[in-house]
């Protein structure tokens, strides 16, 4: 019945390795299209042998994929690709742990998406968890350096950056579940390894052909950074196929705020690995976060 916790954890630990990964790739050698492109073109491959390989062991053949499964399939994958790109640039604006905590800002919006796309329901203690984690987003919103009231910064880069990228990731994650349950009675593990098969080879022309037309060269760079973009493809995969799974087994919503474990995770990686400064202000923001996360858990 609570498969989806576990999974859900996997998920946001194989995503912060990802995004310090990509957060590396951007800040030395590519664009932040070209670090969301490594994402998608190295783990594709990984994902799409995986699916046919479990076809071929199972004797099995892909289930019909219907105008509806396309739609949200689409839906979600462009959301993804520009959330992305939010994210990394972002890592250009503040550090590490603060601009996953911004990012993360999804979860509360996933809920309103959900409801009004899917019907899926929040509980009374879901809504509380909400304003909680919006007082944890105007704290946040002044960056350390600034000064001012708080409401004056709402509207600079990196707010704008980590928002955009919330509203973006929850249409994404409420698509993804969209998708998967337009696959019927299948069990949840082939669904999520359709679904993503799916999305991630439309992500990857998508990708392809912007690249091509607007960043000239980019997708050379990418190639030449491949000792270091597999590992975002591999490391993306792993993520994703937890993400699509615990979709199917559970509220976005809900399997996003046990995802929010990755607050602590970035944090470990801001201080540990980048050797970046976290600062009171900072911690509260991501303290009240967290609070509601818990809010949000302890509503199920």
């Amino acid at each position: 019945m609570f498969a989806w916790i576990p999974v859900s954890i996997a998920a946001a630990s194989f995503q912060t390795v990802r995004f310090m990964l990509q957060k590396v790739l951007s800040s030395v050698t590519l664009s932040p299209g070209g670090a969301t492109f490594a994402r998608f073109v190295y783990s594709a491959p990984f994902i799409l042998a995986g699916l046919a390989a479990y076809l071929m062991v199972s004797g099995r053949s892909l289930p019909e994929l219907g105008a509806k499964f396309w739609m949200f399939a689409a839906i979600g994958g462009t959301a993804q690709i520009l959330a992305t790109v939010c994210v990394v640039a972002l890592f250009k604006q503040r550090n590490f742990a603060v601009g996953i905590t911004f990012k993360k800002t999804e979860v509360i919006q996933t809920a309103i998406v959900g409801l009004a796309v899917l019907g899926d329901p929040v509980s009374l203690g879901g809504w509380a968890a909400i304003l909680i984690g919006l007082t944890a987003v105007l704290v946040l919103s002044k960056t350390p350096d600034t000064a001012g009231p708080w409401w004056r910064h709402l509207t600079n880069r990196a707010s704008q950056l980590g928002l955009g990228s919330g509203v973006l990731f929850a249409f994404s994650a409420v698509s993804y579940r969209g998708a998967s349950l337009q696959l019927g009675e299948l069990e949840p593990m082939f669904r999520a390894g359709v679904t993503l098969a799916a999305v991630v080879s439309l992500q990857t022309l998508f990708m392809l052909v912007w690249l091509g037309l607007r960043e000239k060269g980019e997708i050379a760079r990418v190639w030449q950074a491949r000792k270091v973009a597999v590992w975002v493809g591999l490391t993306s995969m792993g993520g994703s196929f937890c993400w699509f799974w615990a979709f199917t087994l559970q509220n976005a919503a809900y399997v996003k705020a046990v995802g929010q474990v990755e607050l602590l995770l970035s944090l470990l990686a801001s201080v540990l690995f980048f050797k970046e400064n976290v600062t009171g202000r900072e911690l509260a923001g991501m303290g009240l976060l967290v609070v509601s996360i818990l809010v949000l858990v302890l509503a199920l």
